[in-house]
C-alpha cells in the first residue's frame, strides 16, 4: 500500500484516473488536481483516492476514481488506513454510484447538495426567459467590456488584482479551496481562462476546468470581479464563453457544485440521517454566513440548465458527525 501526498508524477497519476474512470460520472472531477490534496493508491490497483487531512479527520473528495473492479479495494483500503490512523473519514461529492457504494458499506450517506449542467447543442439566449440576461450583457458590453481567452501566465498580475478587491469586498474572507478551483501549477495548462477587461484594465474572469464521461465538456469553475465593476461581467464572459465551446463542438456546459441546493427527498438512500437531512434544509434557508447557496444557485438558474445532478457526503459510521460536517468547510478553508 502506498500513500503519496505530492510525489513526482502524482497530478499525473490523478489525471489520467479522472480521465480514465469516469463511471461516477462526476462533473468536478479535475479538481482532485487542486494544489494541497493528498493521494492514496494501492499496489496492483488501478484507480486513486483524492483527500486532506484536517485535524483528526481525512476528507475525501469524490468516491475513488478507479477501474470498476478496483473501486471497492480503493475504498476498503482507504478506510482501513484512514482507521488506522485514528481518523475519522467523511467523503464530499460523492455522485449516486458512489453514495450507493458507501452506503451498502455501512457508512451514513445524505444528499448535501447538486451541481447543474446546461446542454449546449441547442443552447440560445433568445426568447423572453433571457431577456434580463440578455439586459445584462448589453450594459456590460456598453460600457466597454471586451473578453478574451488568455494564457494565465500572461494575467498572473491582474487576475491576484482581481482576487485582491474581489476578497477584501467581503470583509477580508478566506480563500476558499478543495472543493473549489484554482489557477495555476501544473495543473493549469488544462484550463481554459477568460478574461474581461473595461479601458484595457481586467475587472473579471472566469475559469474552465475540463470534465469528462458522458456529459463530457467545461465547467464553470473559479470566476471573480472587481466588485465595483459594471453589472452584468460574469454573465457577459460566460456567455461569450458559450459561444467559443459551441463552436468547438462541446456538448455540455457545467455550474459545478453548490451545497444546500436541489434537495429532493426522492434523491435520499436508505439508512440515510433524519437529522443530516434537516440540517441542510435548514441551512439552505438560513446558512449564508456559512456559505452563500442562494446567491450561487441564482446565477445558475439563469442559464435555464437542463440538468441536476444530486452530490451525497458519507460519513464512516451509523450516524451523520457533525464534526466531520464542520471539517468539510475546514479542508475549504472556509473557517
Amino acid at each position: 500500500m502506498a500513500v503519496t501526498s505530492t510525489e513526482t508524477g502524482a497530478e499525473k497519476r490523478i489525471l489520467e484516473a479522472i480521465r480514465t474512470h469516469t463511471a461516477s460520472e462526476n462533473p468536478s472531477s479535475f479538481l482532485a488536481l487542486n494544489s494541497g490534496n493528498s493521494m492514496f493508491t494501492v499496489p496492483g490497483a488501478d484507480g486513486v483516492v483524492v483527500y486532506r487531512r484536517t485535524g483528526r479527520w481525512a476528507v475525501q473528495f469524490g468516491g475513488p476514481f478507479a477501474a470498476e473492479d478496483d473501486y471497492d479495494t480503493l475504498l476498503d483500503a482507504f478506510r482501513s488506513h484512514v482507521r488506522d490512523e485514528g481518523l475519522g473519514l467523511v467523503g464530499v461529492q460523492l455522485q449516486r454510484g458512489d453514495a450507493e457504494h458507501y452506503a451498502r458499506r455501512g457508512f451514513t450517506v445524505n444528499q448535501i447538495g447538486a451541481s447543474w449542467a446546461v446542454s449546449l447543442a441547442e443552447f440560445t439566449l433568445r426568447g423572453t426567459r433571457f431577456m434580463q440576461l440578455r439586459n445584462k450583457i448589453s450594459r456590460a458590453h456598453r460600457n466597454g467590456l471586451t473578453i478574451q481567452e488568455v494564457d494565465a501566465g500572461d494575467v498572473r498580475d491582474a487576475v491576484a488584482t482581481i482576487d485582491k478587491a474581489w476578497l477584501g469586498a467581503k470583509g477580508g474572507a478566506h480563500e476558499l479551496e478543495f472543493l473549489v478551483g484554482q489557477i495555476g501549477g501544473a495543473a493549469q495548462a488544462h484550463r481554459r481562462l477568460f478574461v474581461g477587461a473595461i479601458d484595457g484594465a481586467p475587472v473579471a474572469y472566469i475559469s474552465y476546468s475540463p470534465v469528462h464521461g458522458s456529459r463530457a465538456g467545461w465547467m464553470h469553475d473559479l470566476s471573480r470581479r472587481i466588485p465595483e465593476g459594471s453589472p452584468g461581467l460574469m454573465e457577459a464572459i460566460n456567455a461569450h464563453a458559450i459561444e467559443v465551446f459551441r463552436a468547438e463542438g462541446v456538448a455540455w456546459l457545467h455550474f459545478g457544485f453548490t451545497p444546500f441546493t436541489g434537495l429532493d427527498s426522492g434523491y435520499e438512500l436508505d439508512g440515510h440521517s433524519s437529522a443530516f437531512q434537516w440540517l441542510t434544509r435548514a441551512l439552505w434557508a438560513e446558512g449564508a454566513a456559512l456559505y452563500p447557496a442562494q446567491t450561487q444557485l441564482s446565477y445558475k438558474q439563469k442559464w435555464a440548465p437542463d440538468v441536476v445532478i444530486p452530490e451525497y457526503v458519507a460519513f464512516d459510521g451509523p450516524a451523520a458527525s457533525l464534526p466531520g460536517f464542520a471539517h468539510v468547510f475546514r479542508a475549504c478553508n472556509a473557517f
